[in-house]
């Protein structure tokens, strides 16, 4: 089965900026993170990356992993879905490191709170 509409993808960095792509859904999240890489767009240029291995795609809070396509995430077609791009090294896991991360926002939340 050929799928020939596209996937229009708006891309969100942790600074706020945005930028729009448009990707077949045959397009995994590793390919769409080495293109972003190669088309860096302008403004981005703080947030320049050494690697596309390290730009990691979040998609409704989760991480996708490399191996993900478009087309497995079902997204509506015609849309423009937003997803967020981050820098990791590596996909988070239930390390010492992410919880201390995670104690640190539930006190700030706390605080916010208070």
């Amino acid at each position: 089965l050929s799928i020939h509409y596209k996937v229009h993808l708006r891309l969100i960095l942790v600074s706020g900026k945005t930028q729009d792509f448009t990707f077949s859904p045959n397009d995994s999240a590793t390919d769409i993170a080495k293109h972003v890489f190669d088309h860096w767009p302008a403004g981005w240029e703080e947030e320049q990356v050494s690697s596309p291995s390290i730009l990691r795609l979040i998609f409704q809070g989760r991480f996708l992993h490399g191996n993900v396509t478009l087309g497995a995430l079902k997204l509506p077609p015609g849309r423009t879905t937003v997803m967020h791009l981050v820098a990791r090294e590596t996909l988070p896991e239930p390390n010492s490191h992410g919880q201390r991360n995670r104690e640190k926002t539930t006190e700030s939340n706390c605080c916010l709170l208070l």
